[in-house]
């Protein structure tokens, strides 16, 4: 048996379930501090072989992108509320999690997010502030190599710069930077992790628009820390599904984590401090599993809330075309924000922000616009051994013809007309019966009931989304185009971001975790997750994930 084989348990300071940005960041902020750090993930480690095989789908023609990590039904759920969770679609369980297919965006909340009811009179303020969390965003930008500007006159405060120079504009962002200009509306450049140049022993992006798969490294993903752990000490252990968290007879501390191996073992991993560190919707549902006589409705859960709360960003799109090229080919990311209407006192009913695609519909696979079935095998060639060199051979090979590197600056589409679209989205606010709960009559394959996920947007959310529907419109509008779709809130799919349902708060009776990210029923027990947030904000929660995993992490540091 080799070590990556063995998955007995050992001896732990901190045990961490869960191998996504949160247990990566606690595990190897702990790790090199010299601590003994145990992480249980319960997908696999993907190996090169993996990455390059997800990286040819991507570039194949009349690709179901919502497809690329769904291997028939992987994890059983029930949805009940008005937006499918489909969740097989927008997490992915493996050794990185969901930052393997994430779009790299990393705004921070802004300062009112934290102040919600004070400044609103609507949901609750978080038990720390941004000021609070400011070091927390410097240190996660860095960890990450965020590149970015200081342009962005409706963002929040910065007091050091990004670690690397933002991405130039695309040319669509120049046709949409126009249009705002005439209409008063605010463009900046768009916080990514994505690399502008080299750092961190990582490559700078070459650009061939297949970020889903990066070919080059330059995309961060959780791989990265978890790599980072290893190296201080900590042990990565795939592959291993946590059942139930057990605790003392007091009901006090945690004593352990009950885990299952492949072959339908099962260990039970002690330690000093545990970390739940499963995302929004795995962490209430791992807590409710593991209730008992002192917690009957769910470990850590007296007050109720655990699985509460649920909230994910709502989002619209409208597309218009256009005589001219506009150019909106697949680069793969966004390069242009507006937070013009992020406070609400600009958009009465909520926050929400602005990006502008670069991304044209016409287009189904990542990077291209056509590749001919008869040409996979030198294809896999390139994919196997992806170096600039042989990427450049597909950016300029006539036989492909697919629009790489270069040629991306080439439009996607036959025209004229010519597509672009804006997509915006925002804030819902937390209600307690958007919930995980657990659904007795689906079982997964250790026998466990599943999580259940009732969501619906709410008043809120459908109003605030209403605006934005009609600033995208008069954008649009002033570039001449012709509005051709417009994807509201109706019949849509829950997003990649779950968040709220462990929230934190200063009172045990209304909240699950204390502004530390401790349990308040157990001393010895931590959350990093999105689920800790106690609103959601307008942006997208990865960077502020990292930056509470990292003050978590120092807390439990002065704990051992």
């Amino acid at each position: 048996m080799t070590a990556a084989d063995d998955r007995t348990p050992t001896e732990a300071d901190v045990c961490i379930v869960g191998a996504g940005p949160a247990g990566a960041f606690t595990a190897y902020s702990l790790a090199r501090r010299g601590h003994d750090v145990v992480v249980l993930e319960a997908g696999e480690r993907l190996s090169s072989e993996d990455h390059h095989r997800r990286m040819e789908m991507w570039l194949r023609p009349n690709f179901e992108r919502d497809a690329f990590w769904r291997n028939g039904e992987r994890d059983r759920y029930t949805s009940t509320g008005d937006i499918n969770a489909r969740l097989n679609e927008t997490r992915v369980k493996a050794v990185g999690g969901t930052s393997l297919h994430w779009d790299a965006n990393t705004p921070r909340l802004h300062q009112e997010d934290f102040e919600m009811n004070t400044r609103y009179g609507v949901a609750q303020d978080w038990p720390i502030s941004y000021d609070d969390l400011q070091p927390y965003y410097v240190r996660a930008e860095r960890e990450m190599g965020v590149s970015g500007a200081d342009d962005n006159p409706h963002g929040p405060p910065r007091k050091e710069p990004y670690p690397l120079t933002a991405f130039e504009p695309s040319y669509s962002d120049s046709l949409f930077a126009e249009a705002c200009e005439e209409l008063g509306i605010a463009m900046a450049s768009q916080p990514k992790a994505i690399n502008s140049e080299e750092y961190d022993d990582r490559s700078e992006c070459v650009g061939y628009g297949v970020c889903n798969a990066c070919p080059s490294g330059a995309k961060y993903s959780a791989e990265v820390h978890v790599r980072k752990a290893e190296s201080a000490g900590a042990r990565i252990v795939d592959q291993v599904q946590a059942l139930s968290v057990e605790h003392d007879r007091t009901g006090d501390y945690v004593e352990s984590v009950v885990y299952a191996t492949p072959n339908g073992r099962q260990y039970r991993q002690e330690a000093d401090h545990f970390v739940i560190a499963c995302g929004g919707i795995e962490t209430p549902r791992l807590l409710l599993l593991s209730d008992s006589d002192v917690y009957p409705d769910g470990l850590a859960n007296s007050s109720g809330a655990v699985g509460r709360y649920l909230m994910d960003h709502p989002s619209v799109r409208t597309t218009g075309t256009l005589e001219e090229p506009t150019r909106q080919s697949n680069i793969g990311w966004v390069s242009s924000r507006s937070d013009q209407f992020y406070a609400h006192e600009e958009t009465g009913p909520g926050s929400y922000h602005l990006t502008f695609s670069n991304t044209a519909k016409s287009t189904s696979g990542g990077a291209q616009s056509r590749l001919p079935p008869t040409s996979p095998s030198r294809l896999l060639d390139i994919v196997s051994n992806p170096t600039p060199e042989a990427l450049a051979e597909l950016a300029t090979d006539p036989l492909n013809e697919m629009q790489l590197g270069d040629a991306l600056d080439l439009p996607t589409t036959s025209g004229p007309p010519y597509p672009l679209s804006i997509r915006g989205a925002g804030e819902m606010l937390p209600r307690p019966d958007n919930r995980v709960t657990l659904d007795y009559s689906k079982t997964d394959n250790h026998g466990r009931p599943v999580p259940s996920i009732n969501l619906s947007d709410g008043a809120h959310a459908q109003e605030t989304m209403e605006h934005c529907l009609e600033i995208q419109k008069s954008i649009l509008t002033e570039l001449g185009a012709e509005i051709t779709d417009v994807k509201t809130l109706s019949g849509r799919g829950m997003s990649t971001h779950h968040m709220g349902t462990t929230r934190m708060g200063t009172d045990p009776a209304e909240s699950v975790v204390n502004e530390q990210c401790r349990t308040h029923d157990l001393a010895n027990l931590w959350i990093a997750s999105s689920s800790v947030f106690t609103t959601a904000g307008a942006n997208n929660p990865t960077l502020t994930i990292a930056a509470l995993a990292l003050k978590t992490a120092d807390h439990i540091d002065e704990e051992l």
